[in-house]
């Protein structure tokens, strides 16, 4: 089950917040369709929230098509997205780097920024060729 961790001062709203860490889950494979996700009461007593913060991240995600609320039984995954198994050999990796980094006197937003370009530009790149190639 996917555990919540809201960050005040991010300035993203909460609401938001679980969104995007839900679909993170989904990315990685810690939840999978026909998983439960935690009731809203869980969530308010795990994260000192409002409910009705969390009932709205949940229907954005019904929107999305990723999960489906089951009258008095709870809100259940329906569909996984990506293919990047938290187990994945790439995390390793990815984890050696960010470590290196660190080591080297780097600020996390530092990290996020080099990440950030180096995955605009390979991306922009191999779609760049993908057209080159239709």
């Amino acid at each position: 089950m996917v555990e919540y961790r809201i960050d005040r001062r991010s300035g993203v709203a909460t609401y938001v917040q679980i969104v995007q860490q839900t679909k993170q889950a989904l990315r990685l494979g810690l939840l999978q369709p026909g998983d439960k996700l935690p009731t809203a009461r869980e969530v308010v007593e795990a994260t000192a929230i409002n409910p009705n913060t969390v009932l709205k991240a949940y229907r954005e995600l019904e929107r999305d098509g990723l999960v489906e609320a089951r009258r008095g039984l709870g809100t259940f995954v329906r569909r996984s997205l990506g293919a990047a198994p938290a187990d994945s050999p790439l995390r390793a990796e990815l984890v050696l780097w960010a470590q290196r980094a660190r080591g080297a006197g780097l600020e996390r937003e530092d990290v996020a920024a080099l990440f950030a370009a180096v995955l605009d530009e390979q991306f922009t790149a191999h779609q760049r060729h993908e057209g080159d190639q239709a």
